[in-house]
């Protein structure tokens, strides 16, 4: 880990949480939907949840590279939109699911398939609501010193190891055991 990369904004009520609140460990995440490397990073991101139960607890921020990566923002409010009735993750693993195709039908698709209210989530985007929840995530990883997608944080500190199955959780177990 790099020293002194922290995490500018604290865990909060606002965040979007897996995982029990008084876990050892919490891993942070700012992501982008369309960024293969976060499409690498999602099966083991859950394998680690799975893995390590209890023990951790996960925060999804949005971190959508906009420059490289078009739809992420959109796909990046939809999820927003969804957590506003309660179903942010059923969102957010639906868009890394189906990663190929984030464009505006597909999402309304996603979001008709995980029971959201679409005259809501409408109604949610036109307010810009989600878009200012988006645009605070992202300022929060600018801040934190995020660069690229996917950066994790581990217990508020940058973690800048291989975040490939087997090295990534070796590096989780060694902490729990600190």
């Amino acid at each position: 880990m790099t020293k002194g990369a922290l995490l500018a904004v604290p865990v909060g009520p606002d965040d979007h949480v897996r995982g029990a609140a008084e876990a050892p460990l919490t891993l942070v995440e700012y992501g982008d939907y369309q960024c293969p490397y976060c499409g690498e990073a999602y099966p083991i991101v859950e394998a680690l949840l799975s893995t390590f139960g209890n023990d951790v607890r996960f925060i999804f921020r949005n971190f959508p590279l906009v420059d490289v990566h078009p739809h992420a923002e959109s796909a990046a409010e939809i999820a927003e939109a969804a957590g506003l009735q309660g179903k942010f993750w059923q969102m957010h693993d639906a868009l890394y699911e189906n990663q190929d195709d984030l464009g505006d039908n597909a999402l309304v698709r996603y979001a008709q398939e995980i029971g959201l209210d679409t005259r809501q989530v409408q109604t949610d985007l036109t307010s810009g609501r989600p878009r200012k929840r988006v645009e605070a995530d992202f300022e929060g990883a600018i801040r934190s010193g995020a660069n690229g997608t996917p950066t994790f944080f581990v217990n508020g500190t940058r973690y800048d190891g291989s975040w490939q199955l087997q090295p990534f959780e070796a590096f989780i177990a060694s902490q729990l055991k600190r």
